[in-house]
C-alpha cells in the first residue's frame, strides 16, 4: 500500500503542470475542485443538480400520465405511458451528440480559444435545429409502424399513435434545449438549465390540467401541453445563451449562423458511441414492452405507472455516473490513482444507498404513489407487481453503471459498452423469447431485470478491477523508468 501511494505521488509530480492547468480551468468554470480536499461532500454537491434536472425532465411524462389517469381511461394511460422506449430509441443518438458538443466546447474554453468557442456554439445551434426537424419527420412517419411492430393492444394503438405524432412536433424545441443545456454545462453551469426546466415543468402541469380537465381534450391535450412546455423551455435556454456577456463564454448570436464540419466531426466521434448504447438499451426495452403489451391494456398501464418511479430513481444513479466520470477523469489526468479509487467507492456507495432508500420509500407507500396516477384496481395490481419484482432491486444497477462510468473516466469506454449491451440487452432478449414465452407470466417476464443487473454488474465490476490493476502496474513501470533515469 505504501508503495502504491509513493507511485501515485511520483506520477502526480510528473503531471503537475497539466494538473495546474486543469485546476485553473475548473475554478474559471465555477465548478467543484475535484483534485484537492475531501471527496464525499463535493461528489454529493456536484450530483444534486444533475439529479434534480433529471427528475424534472421525467416529470413531463409523469404529469401527463397522472393527469390523463385521473380524467380519462386506462387505455389513455397506456397510450401515454408506454411510448417511452419509442421516444428513447429515436432521441438517444442525438442526445449522445449533445454530449459530444459539451466536450468539444469545454475543450475550446479550456484552451482560451474564443473564436473556436463561437464557431462551435454556432455549429451546435445548427445541429440542434436540424436534428429536431429530422426527429419530427421520423416520429410522425414511424409512430404507427413501430407501435404495430410492438403489438400494441387494439384498444391502445390509435391513441398511442395520436400522442406520438403530436409529441414529435415538439422535437425541434426539445433538441434546442438539450443542446443548449449541453453548451451551458460545458462551463459548469447547471443552475440556469435547471431553472429553465422548472418553469417548463410548471407550464406543462398547468396546461395538462387545463386541456384535459377543463377542455376535455384527452391524449391530444397532454401531448400539445408537452409541446408548448418544450417550446417555453427552448425559448428560455436561448435567451440565457443570448445574454451571455462574455464572447469567450457562450454568447449566442442568432444573426451569425455558421457550421464547422471539423467541429461536427469531433462531436460525432465523441457522441455517437454514447448515443448508440442508449439506442441499444431502448431497443431491448421495446422488445420487453412488446411482451408486456401481450398482457393487455391494464398491464401496459400498470407497467407505465411503475416505470415512472423507476425512471425517477434511476436519475439518482445517473447523477453519480456523471460524478464518477468527471471526478475520475480529472484525478486520473493528474496521476492521482489513489483518489480515483476513492471516487468510485464513494460514488458506488452513495448511488446504492440513495437509490435503495428512494425505492424502499415508494414500495412502502405504494398505495399512495400508485394512486397519484390511477384509481383502477387492475392497473394498480400490475403496478404493484412491477414494484415488487423490479423497483425494489433497482439499486443493483449501480454496480455496472458506476463501474462503467469509472472505466470511461479512466479513458476506456468500449469494454463497459460491450459488457453492458450484452448483459442488459442481449440477455434480456434471450429471456423474452425463451423463459418468458414458455411461462407467459407477468412476474416471470419482469424477473429478467434484477437477473440482468446482477450478471452485468459482476462482469463490469470485474473488468473495472482488472483495468485498475493494469493501470497501477503501468504507473509502477513508469516510476521505475523515472527512478532509473
Amino acid at each position: 500500500m505504501g508503495f502504491e501511494i509513493f507511485a501515485d505521488n511520483i506520477v502526480t509530480l510528473q503531471w503537475k503542470k497539466k494538473s495546474s492547468r486543469m485546476s485553473t480551468r475548473v475554478r474559471t468554470a465555477g465548478q467543484v475542485d475535484m483534485l484537492n480536499g475531501p471527496l464525499a461532500g463535493k461528489i454529493f454537491v456536484f450530483t444534486l443538480p444533475l439529479i434534480a434536472s433529471g427528475i424534472l425532465q421525467q416529470s413531463f411524462n409523469a404529469v401527463d400520465v397522472a393527469v390523463i389517469g385521473h380524467y380519462s381511461s386506462s387505455q389513455a394511460i397506456a397510450a401515454v405511458g408506454s411510448n417511452g422506449p419509442i421516444i428513447s430509441i429515436l432521441v438517444n443518438l442525438f442526445l449522445g451528440i449533445a454530449v459530444g458538443a459539451n466536450v468539444v466546447i469545454a475543450n475550446y474554453l479550456g484552451q482560451k480559444y474564443p473564436e473556436a468557442v463561437r464557431r462551435s456554439v454556432s455549429t451546435v445551434a445548427v445541429v440542434s435545429l436540424l436534428s429536431g426537424v429530422l426527429l419530427l419527420l421520423l416520429g410522425v412517419s414511424l409512430a404507427r409502424p413501430i407501435l404495430e411492430a410492438m403489438s400494441a393492444p387494439d384498444d391502445v394503438i390509435d391513441l398511442a399513435a395520436q400522442y406520438l405524432r403530436i409529441y414529435f412536433c415538439g422535437m425541434p424545441f426539445t433538441m434546442i434545449y438539450n443542446f443548449g443545456s449541453a453548451i451551458m454545462r460545458s462551463v459548469g453551469d447547471t443552475r440556469l438549465p435547471f431553472y429553465s426546466l422548472l418553469v417548463a415543468t410548471l407550464c406543462n402541469f398547468v396546461l395538462d390540467w387545463l386541456f384535459v380537465a377543463v377542455f376535455g381534450m384527452g391524449v391530444d391535450g397532454v401531448a400539445w401541453a408537452t409541446v408548448i412546455a418544450n417550446a417555453v423551455n427552448a425559448f428560455i435556454i436561448v435567451v440565457f445563451l443570448m445574454r451571455e456577456p462574455d464572447p469567450l463564454t457562450l454568447h449566442l448570436h442568432i444573426s451569425r449562423r455558421g457550421f464547422s464540419l471539423s467541429d461536427f466531426r469531433k462531436m460525432l466521434q465523441i457522441g455517437i458511441p454514447a448515443g448508440l448504447q442508449g439506442m441499444v438499451f431502448s431497443i431491448s426495452n421495446i422488445f420487453i414492452q412488446s411482451a408486456i403489451n401481450g398482457f393487455g391494456s391494464d398491464a401496459v398501464a400498470g407497467s407505465a405507472t411503475a416505470l415512472t418511479y423507476e425512471a425517477y430513481c434511476y436519475y439518482i444513479v445517473a447523477g453519480f455516473n456523471a460524478a464518477a466520470i468527471a471526478f475520475t477523469g480529472q484525478n486520473y489526468g493528474a496521476g492521482r490513482l489513489d483518489r480515483c479509487r476513492r471516487v468510485v467507492a464513494l460514488c458506488m456507495m452513495m448511488s446504492v444507498g440513495l437509490c435503495a432508500a428512494a425505492n424502499a420509500l415508494v414500495v412502502w407507500q405504494e398505495d399512495f404513489f400508485i394512486g397519484v396516477f390511477t384509481s383502477d384496481a387492475e392497473v394498480a395490481r400490475y403496478a404493484m407487481m412491477r414494484f415488487h419484482t423490479v423497483l425494489v432491486f433497482q439499486c443493483l444497477a449501480s454496480s455496472y453503471e458506476v463501474s462503467g462510468s469509472y472505466m470511461r473516466g479512466l479513458g476506456h469506454s468500449v469494454s463497459p459498452m460491450v459488457l453492458t449491451i450484452f448483459g442488459t440487452c442481449v440477455l434480456r432478449l434471450v429471456w423474452v423469447y425463451t423463459v418468458a414465452r414458455a411461462y407467459h407470466s407477468f412476474d416471470v417476464l419482469l424477473m429478467i431485470y434484477p437477473i440482468s443487473w446482477i450478471i452485468t454488474g459482476a462482469m463490469v465490476v470485474t473488468a473495472a478491477i482488472r483495468l485498475q490493476r493494469r493501470l497501477l502496474r503501468e504507473s509502477r513501470k513508469n516510476v521505475d523508468l523515472t527512478l532509473g533515469a
